[in-house]
Order: structure tokens, then sequence, then C-alpha cells
């Protein structure tokens, strides 16, 4: 693994780039956002990320998992990637859902250690739960109500345009795998209304051709 910018140096690891200094915003966890796409932007390729990744992006999502309180995701791609139980016995899972049409019975849910957040119309569930607003899940309300510093957010697409809609991404952990995909996947944000972001490069770091970049929000100071 080699850092191409700041300081290029042909040797680093994971940890020593990610292990950052990141203040909480005021009322709510610092919430980074873990992708990895395509050249073409694709997010998934037959329904999940799979193909996409490398033994390196995958190590960097264990990395960041080391680092966070609660990994955010949405219910889709709970289904589509087969989310179980986290590895980290602390570590807890939010998912997000309008619906909560879940098999409660599965070892993510058995666990304990998952967190469903969801609408206050939404029925009852069986499993902890965070209500906030009303047939559409308000997700700022959401996310200040998780007892978290740091909350790294998974997907996919429909929960990451809910996130840049609200003003909630404060980092985003982009891998850029070499490969085009075409089809007509989902890219890194889907329903979010027009709006401008500025994000500033922190590093881009490669290996084997693949871009492992972190942005930060414009006005903050992490990294």
């Amino acid at each position: 693994m080699r850092r191409l910018f700041p300081h290029p140096a042909d040797d680093v690891t994971l940890l020593e780039c990610y292990d950052v200094e990141r203040p909480k915003p005021h009322g709510r966890p610092w919430i980074e956002l873990c992708m990895v796409a395509g050249l073409d932007g694709s997010t998934v390729v037959d329904r999940n990320s799979r193909a996409l990744s490398n033994a390196t992006d995958q190590q960097l999502l264990i990395t960041l998992r080391s680092l966070v309180d609660v990994v955010l995701v949405g219910a889709g791609t709970v289904r589509a990637e087969g989310y179980g139980p986290p590895k980290r016995p602390d570590l807890r899972i939010a998912v997000v859902s309008r619906t909560a049409d879940f098999d409660f019975d599965h070892p993510l849910w058995t666990s304990g250690r998952a967190t469903l957040i969801l609408p206050t119309d939404a029925p009852p569930v069986p499993v902890p739960s965070i209500r906030a607003g009303h047939r559409q899940v308000d997700l700022a309300a959401a996310v200040a109500q998780l007892d978290a510093r740091l909350v790294q957010a998974e997907g996919g697409s429909t929960l990451n345009g809910m996130l840049a809609a609200a003003g909630l991404i404060d980092e985003l952990n982009l891998t850029m795998s070499p490969q085009l995909n075409g089809g007509n996947g989902p890219r890194l944000t889907a329903g979010a209304p027009d709006l401008v972001t500025p994000m500033r490069l922190a590093h881009v770091l490669e290996d084997d051709g693949f871009l492992f970049t972190r942005y930060v929000r414009h006005n903050d100071v992490s990294g």
C-alpha cells in the first residue's frame, strides 16, 4: 500500500491512514460513508458490491469498523450483502427500514446487537428500534438518538441519498475499483435532491490499481 497524497510514501498501513481525529458534531455523531465504486460509478454488480472489491478493500472495511461505534446500513443492503452479527462484540448495527420486513429469527436480529430505525407508523417489531418521521424515516432525528461518537454508513445508494439530503455526510471513504461495469445499477446516491456539498480531499492511497480516497466535509477539520 502506497500513499500518493499527501506526503507520498511507499509503505503505509490502513490503520495509520484512517485512525485520525474526527470531531463530534453538535447534537449527533460524526458520520462517515464507506463505499466502493467502479470507474463508471457503479456501486453494485449483480445486486451486491463483492465483484467490485478486493482483499485490501475488504481489510479497509474491517479497519474502519474497528474505529466506529455503530454501523448504519439500509435494509436492502442488509439483505443483498447477507449482514450477520458484527464480529467485534461491542459494535452495533443500525438498519434503516420503512416497513420492517425482516425474518427476525435471523442471527443478525437474535444477536441482540442490531437496532431498527423506522418511521413512527411502521408496525411493531420484536427488536430494539428508533422511530423518527412519519411514513418516511427522519434520518437526522434518528441518528441524533444513537448513543455513538462515530458512525459508519455502508449504503446502499438510497440511504446514501438520504444522508446527503440531510447534510449528514461528514466523511466519504470511497474505493475506486479499476473496472468498468456498465448496466443500470445504482450509483453512489439515489433520491437526493440537487445539492452542493463541498468535500476536501484528505488522502489518496493505491494498491494493485485500486484507489482508496478519503474526503471530509470542506469546513470540517478532521485529517
